[in-house]
């Protein structure tokens, strides 16, 4: 059985982390080189950087970051933001990512999933899935939350895992940075739906609320806040989940 994964999230604009609340009112969260070393230092597993303005600015997400980044860390990356091409992924591995996320330039060219499975692996190929409530169906969102697509999450997640992506990175647009929790029906709709490990991600504030996650089927959380805020560090959220019952990686 693979264990469970802590993965804290670096949402970056213009060079500097930020946070909000459903992807509006950034507020400034520090370097993103700094805050990467800091969590590796706690036990993180990986690490997701987001470039959340690369797609509405028509951009690649900043190659000099990453390779900023990657200079010293040593656990594995997951980039995203305003890929668009099979290119734009490779110059992103080559800066020093191990994975890629995409999510506008896959909703609009479904193809390109394939496309970098079969070029890189599906083990680089990351989708990543935001949505919210709407009606009997959770609706994908795209261009950073803006765009709303007449497509189901949870049946864009099992053709995704058909065209070959390796993972899901499930955010939900109600809950981010709400503190409020996982969306669970969300994320166990998805999980039921396909085999890939997924994700979740939106809604982290206790080690309660990923015990939750995990019992809903998720094969790692991704968080924020409580990271940048200093409420609980890597270590200490993993020796809670681990006293809690869940198996973790290099338990602290």
């Amino acid at each position: 059985m693979l264990k469970s994964r802590i993965i804290p999230c670096l949402d970056v604009n213009e060079g500097r982390v930020v946070k909000g609340v459903k992807f509006q009112n950034l507020r400034d969260a520090g370097d993103p080189v700094e805050l990467s070393f800091h969590y590796q230092d706690q036990g993180a597993d990986e690490l997701v950087l987001l470039d959340v303005t690369a797609t509405r600015q028509e951009r690649i997400a900043m190659l000099e970051t990453i390779e900023r980044v990657r200079q010293r860390l040593s656990i594995p990356l997951t980039v995203g933001g305003g890929i668009g091409s099979i290119e734009d992924a490779g110059r992103l591995l080559n800066a020093g990512a191990d994975k890629v996320s995409i999510n506008s330039a896959a909703v609009r060219n479904p193809d390109l999933i394939a496309a970098m499975s079969a070029r890189f692996g599906a083990q680089c190929t990351v989708v990543a899935i935001d949505a919210k409530k709407q009606g009997e169906i959770f609706q994908v969102l795209t261009r950073s939350g803006t765009t709303a697509e007449a497509i189901d999450a949870v049946a864009w997640a099992a053709r995704a895992e058909s065209l070959g992506a390796g993972e899901i990175l499930l955010t939900s647009f109600d809950r981010d940075g709400t503190r409020s929790g996982y969306d669970l029906p969300m994320l166990s709709a998805v999980t039921d739906a396909c085999s890939l490990p997924v994700i979740a991600s939106g809604g982290a504030d206790s080690v309660a609320h990923m015990v939750e996650a995990f019992q809903h089927g998720a094969h790692a959380v991704l968080a924020a806040s409580i990271f940048h805020d200093a409420n609980m560090t890597v270590g200490e959220v993993k020796q809670q989940l681990t006293a809690a019952g869940i198996q973790v990686r290099n338990e602290w």
